[in-house]
């Protein structure tokens, strides 16, 4: 693995009722396939051949798949402490975790059901993207985009590409699809500066609104060319990457440079006639694009564990809060938010949005509590969270977890990931044996991944299982 970063073992790493409101999507299809069945009236050896009856029995009716969405019982029994504990004691005793700690809680009423050493920092990974989007949703509204802009520069023939911080524009044809949904084209720029008879002979891209260092504290350069991180700037094209049709591409060092000479070939300008720089203050734009909604881009960040757009949206969470836009200024954000809110950030230290830092450092407990009023009854805005999440066995950083082998939490285990060379971390909700829905958060240190998430996901597995009485 490049550097010390992320590494990603698989595809892509890593309800509203108000009484409780999880709901979980029951598909139940049936197929029947019934063949004629056959009756053959065999005779004795008097018989003759013609005197044989064979009957054929009706085709029976279709059968209607009907999917159905239905809540969880509000009334399934709370499994004991007791139990949850003899559930999962064999997997928790597994070396293979390494440094443990974990908390398993009642999603309904936030009571924890069981825990080991919960209050202990610990090297949280991409599980780190779970407060990043809780700080997102509780301050923002679902529908915010970001916009990149054009305007004039300050010589004839010169425009000045203004970053907005969104990461996700496309080079892609309009019409198609680059990696992130429904991202804004520069095709739609280059129209509408063609539209406004702007004659161009230089690019300037403007970046300023993002400060401090683009590289974070724990942060590998080696990670860049690895595909899991670019400089973080306030205009990109398809996060840095270099393949926009491949989550690990190579990145860029210069993404704005990059988006800067994207714009101008598209421009048929000639791309040495592109720079850095600063707008003129007061010019007015001549072309402007929109990003895709924050709900479509934290759905993103969390299903993929998108280090890019973690980055960007704590940001936008620090523009909101009347923060600077840096790392610092991001992390500042993100912890006022939620202890706004009134979570306990006891132990919590970071030095980024998405977890990629070695040094960044989260308890166990501050993770579930997050995740408990998402799926409880602590705070509405927090709900979208949960179908943010990974499916085990089935979509995202989860897709290839419980796919084959142990399959108990398969489709039933909804978490955020996270992976880094030493350290391991799962964050979500499980519905058990009886329809209770508990939430939890595990965290391994010091084993590397491919020995601690199997016996991450087995833990998970375990709470599936459980009726525990």
């Amino acid at each position: 693995m490049a550097g010390q970063g992320k590494k990603k073992i698989g595809s892509l790493e890593e309800s509203r009722r108000r009484n409780f409101r999880i709901l979980l999507a029951v598909g139940a299809v049936v197929v029947l396939a019934v063949a004629g069945v056959v009756v053959v009236k065999l005779g004795t050896s008097n018989d003759t051949a013609g005197s044989a009856t064979v009957t054929t029995s009706p085709q029976p009716a279709l059968v209607t798949p009907s999917p159905q969405v239905v809540p969880v019982p509000t009334d399934a029994p709370i499994p004991s402490a007791s139990g949850i504990a003899a559930a999962i004691g064999p997997a928790v005793a597994n070396p293979d975790l390494g440094k443990f700690t974990g908390v398993v809680a009642d999603a309904l009423t936030g009571n924890v059901l069981w825990s080991a050493d919960p209050s202990t920092p610990m090297t949280p990974a991409s599980t780190t993207k779970v407060l990043t989007a809780s700080a997102a949703l509780l301050k923002l509204p679902l529908d915010h985009r970001l916009s990149t802009t054009v305007v004039p520069g300050s010589s004839p023939g010169q425009i000045v590409l203004v970053g907005g911080g969104d990461p996700t524009l496309t080079a892609t044809p309009k019409g198609q699809s680059g990696y992130y949904a429904n991202a804004a084209h520069i095709a739609d720029l280059v129209d509408q500066i063609k539209a406004a008879g702007t004659p161009v002979t230089s690019v300037v891209v403007d970046s300023s609104l993002f400060k401090g260092d683009n590289m974070a504290t724990g942060w590998f350069p080696a990670d860049i060319a690895a595909g899991y991180i670019t400089p973080i700037e306030s205009v990109m094209i398809e996060g840095g990457r270099y393949d926009g049709t491949q989550d690990e591409s190579p990145r860029s060092e210069t993404p704005a440079l990059d988006a800067g000479k994207v714009l101008a070939q598209a421009l048929g300008v000639d791309p040495a006639n592109v720079s850095l720089g600063a707008a003129p203050a007061g010019a007015k734009p001549i072309a402007t694009v929109q990003s895709a909604p924050l709900s479509d881009r934290l759905l993103q960040m969390m299903e993929h564990s998108d280090n890019v757009l973690a980055e960007t949206i704590g940001r936008e969470v620090a523009i909101a809060s009347g923060i600077e836009a840096s790392f610092t200024g991001a992390v500042d954000a993100t912890g006022k938010t939620l202890q706004a809110a009134g979570f306990d950030y006891t132990g919590v230290s970071l030095h980024d949005s998405s977890g990629l830092s070695v040094d960044d450092l989260i308890p166990a407990q501050v993770l579930d509590r997050v995740m408990t009023a998402a799926a409880g009854d602590g705070d509405p805005k927090l709900r979208p969270l949960l179908d943010y999440l990974p499916v085990a066995g089935g979509t995202g950083s989860l897709s290839d977890r419980y796919a084959s082998g142990n399959r108990t939490g398969a489709g039933w285990v909804r978490a955020k990931t996270g992976t880094l060379s030493t350290a391991s971390a799962l964050s979500g909700f499980v519905v058990d044996q009886n329809g209770r829905v508990l939430t939890f958060a595990l965290m391994s240190n010091d084993r590397p991944p491919e020995v601690s998430r199997p016996a991450l996901d087995a833990i998970a597995g375990a709470l599936r299982n459980c009726g525990c009485q």
